[in-house]
Protein backbone atom coordinates (compact mmCIF):
# COMPACT_ATOMS: atom_id res chain seq x y z
CA UNK A 1 0.00 0.00 0.00
CA UNK A 2 1.47 3.35 -1.07
CA UNK A 3 1.34 6.65 0.68
CA UNK A 4 -1.53 8.92 -0.17
CA UNK A 5 -1.05 12.61 -0.92
CA UNK A 6 -2.17 14.86 1.90
CA UNK A 7 -4.11 18.00 1.19
CA UNK A 8 -2.05 20.75 2.75
CA UNK A 9 -4.32 22.92 4.86
CA UNK A 10 -4.45 24.16 8.43
CA UNK A 11 -5.53 21.53 10.94
CA UNK A 12 -8.43 22.74 13.05
CA UNK A 13 -7.64 20.74 16.19
CA UNK A 14 -4.83 22.18 18.33
CA UNK A 15 -3.94 18.67 19.49
CA UNK A 16 -3.70 17.42 15.89
CA UNK A 17 -1.61 20.47 14.91
CA UNK A 18 0.82 19.86 17.78
CA UNK A 19 1.14 16.15 16.94
CA UNK A 20 1.71 16.86 13.23
CA UNK A 21 4.18 19.60 14.09
CA UNK A 22 6.21 17.30 16.35
CA UNK A 23 6.46 14.60 13.69
CA UNK A 24 7.25 16.93 10.82
CA UNK A 25 9.69 19.02 12.87
CA UNK A 26 11.90 15.97 13.39
CA UNK A 27 11.98 15.27 9.67
CA UNK A 28 12.62 18.90 8.78
CA UNK A 29 15.50 19.24 11.27
CA UNK A 30 16.97 15.97 9.97
CA UNK A 31 16.85 17.26 6.38
CA UNK A 32 18.38 20.58 7.44
CA UNK A 33 21.22 18.75 9.20
CA UNK A 34 21.85 16.57 6.15
CA UNK A 35 21.88 19.62 3.86
CA UNK A 36 24.32 21.44 6.14
CA UNK A 37 26.68 18.45 6.19
CA UNK A 38 26.44 17.41 2.54
CA UNK A 39 26.71 20.87 1.02
CA UNK A 40 28.72 22.57 3.79
CA UNK A 41 26.27 25.45 3.96
CA UNK A 42 25.58 27.92 6.72
CA UNK A 43 22.07 27.19 7.83
CA UNK A 44 19.75 28.51 10.51
CA UNK A 45 16.28 27.06 11.01
CA UNK A 46 13.90 28.65 13.50
CA UNK A 47 10.52 27.06 14.19
CA UNK A 48 7.82 28.19 16.58
CA UNK A 49 5.45 25.42 17.60
CA UNK A 50 1.68 25.89 17.82
CA UNK A 51 2.26 26.31 21.57
CA UNK A 52 4.84 29.07 20.91
CA UNK A 53 7.87 26.97 21.91
CA UNK A 54 10.90 27.78 19.75
CA UNK A 55 13.20 25.26 18.10
CA UNK A 56 16.47 26.52 16.67
CA UNK A 57 18.81 24.48 14.50
CA UNK A 58 22.07 25.90 13.22
CA UNK A 59 24.28 24.01 10.75
CA UNK A 60 27.26 21.89 11.65
CA UNK A 61 30.00 23.60 13.71
CA UNK A 62 28.32 26.99 13.38
CA UNK A 63 26.60 29.33 15.77
CA UNK A 64 23.61 31.52 15.09
CA UNK A 65 25.57 34.76 15.39
CA UNK A 66 27.98 33.76 12.60
CA UNK A 67 25.09 32.87 10.27
CA UNK A 68 23.20 36.09 11.04
CA UNK A 69 26.40 38.13 10.73
CA UNK A 70 27.05 36.65 7.30
CA UNK A 71 23.49 37.47 6.23
CA UNK A 72 23.71 41.00 7.60
CA UNK A 73 26.87 41.65 5.56
CA UNK A 74 24.89 41.15 2.34
CA UNK A 75 23.66 44.39 0.82
CA UNK A 76 19.95 45.01 1.35
CA UNK A 77 19.35 44.93 -2.41
CA UNK A 78 20.88 41.45 -2.68
CA UNK A 79 18.78 40.20 0.24
CA UNK A 80 15.67 41.57 -1.46
CA UNK A 81 16.64 39.83 -4.72
CA UNK A 82 17.06 36.53 -2.84
CA UNK A 83 13.69 37.00 -1.15
CA UNK A 84 11.98 37.69 -4.46
CA UNK A 85 13.66 34.65 -6.03
CA UNK A 86 12.45 32.49 -3.13
CA UNK A 87 8.92 33.85 -3.47
CA UNK A 88 8.93 32.98 -7.20
CA UNK A 89 9.99 29.44 -6.34
CA UNK A 90 7.20 29.16 -3.78
CA UNK A 91 4.66 30.42 -6.29
CA UNK A 92 5.82 27.79 -8.77
CA UNK A 93 5.67 25.02 -6.14
CA UNK A 94 2.20 25.97 -4.93
CA UNK A 95 0.73 26.82 -8.35
CA UNK A 96 -0.58 23.30 -8.97
CA UNK A 97 -1.37 22.39 -5.37
CA UNK A 98 -4.60 22.34 -3.40
CA UNK A 99 -2.93 24.26 -0.59
CA UNK A 100 -4.50 27.22 1.16
CA UNK A 101 -1.06 28.83 1.32
CA UNK A 102 -0.70 31.76 -1.04
CA UNK A 103 2.89 33.02 -1.24
CA UNK A 104 1.68 36.31 -2.75
CA UNK A 105 -0.09 37.11 0.52
CA UNK A 106 2.87 36.17 2.71
CA UNK A 107 5.08 38.91 1.34
CA UNK A 108 5.05 42.62 0.78
CA UNK A 109 6.14 44.29 -2.42
CA UNK A 110 9.76 45.46 -2.54
CA UNK A 111 9.15 49.13 -1.75
CA UNK A 112 6.91 48.34 1.22
CA UNK A 113 9.35 45.70 2.37
CA UNK A 114 12.26 48.15 2.19
CA UNK A 115 10.27 50.72 4.17
CA UNK A 116 9.40 48.06 6.75
CA UNK A 117 13.09 47.10 7.08
CA UNK A 118 14.08 50.75 7.47
CA UNK A 119 11.47 51.25 10.19
CA UNK A 120 12.62 48.10 11.99
CA UNK A 121 16.24 49.22 11.72
CA UNK A 122 15.38 52.63 13.19
CA UNK A 123 13.49 50.98 16.05
CA UNK A 124 16.37 48.60 16.76
CA UNK A 125 18.88 51.46 16.73
CA UNK A 126 16.76 53.33 19.28
CA UNK A 127 16.57 50.23 21.50
CA UNK A 128 20.33 49.74 21.19
CA UNK A 129 20.99 53.34 22.19
CA UNK A 130 18.69 52.95 25.22
CA UNK A 131 20.33 49.67 26.29
CA UNK A 132 23.80 51.20 25.82
CA UNK A 133 22.79 54.10 28.07
CA UNK A 134 21.50 51.67 30.70
CA UNK A 135 24.72 49.68 30.51
CA UNK A 136 26.76 52.88 30.94
CA UNK A 137 24.67 53.66 34.03
CA UNK A 138 25.46 50.22 35.48
CA UNK A 139 29.17 50.73 34.84
CA UNK A 140 29.17 54.19 36.43
CA UNK A 141 26.29 54.32 38.95
CA UNK A 142 27.69 57.52 40.53
CA UNK A 143 27.08 59.39 37.26
CA UNK A 144 23.33 58.60 37.16
CA UNK A 145 21.34 61.77 37.69
CA UNK A 146 17.86 60.54 36.74
CA UNK A 147 15.93 59.29 39.79
CA UNK A 148 13.66 57.07 37.67
CA UNK A 149 16.71 55.27 36.27
CA UNK A 150 18.01 54.67 39.82
CA UNK A 151 14.62 53.21 40.79
CA UNK A 152 14.69 50.90 37.73
CA UNK A 153 18.20 49.78 38.65
CA UNK A 154 17.09 49.11 42.24
CA UNK A 155 14.09 47.04 41.05
CA UNK A 156 16.38 45.06 38.75
CA UNK A 157 18.77 44.34 41.62
CA UNK A 158 15.91 43.21 43.88
CA UNK A 159 14.55 40.91 41.17
CA UNK A 160 18.04 39.46 40.60
CA UNK A 161 18.51 38.83 44.32
CA UNK A 162 15.11 37.12 44.52
CA UNK A 163 16.03 34.84 41.59
CA UNK A 164 19.32 33.99 43.31
CA UNK A 165 17.49 33.18 46.57
CA UNK A 166 15.01 30.96 44.75
CA UNK A 167 17.83 29.15 42.94
CA UNK A 168 19.65 28.67 46.24
CA UNK A 169 16.53 27.30 47.93
CA UNK A 170 15.88 24.96 44.99
CA UNK A 171 19.45 23.69 45.18
CA UNK A 172 19.14 23.16 48.95
CA UNK A 173 15.86 21.28 48.47
CA UNK A 174 17.52 18.95 45.95
CA UNK A 175 20.36 18.22 48.37
CA UNK A 176 17.99 17.18 51.16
Amino acid sequence: MGRRKLKIQRLESMKARQAKYSKRKTGLVKKAKELAILCDVDLALLLLSPTEKPTLFVGQDKDLSSVVERLSKLPLEEREERREYTMKLLKKIYANSDSEFDPRNSSLDSSNSLKLHEDQLKELKEKLAEKSRILRDWKNPNNVEDLSQIIIMEEHLIASLNRLRNNKWSAEDLET
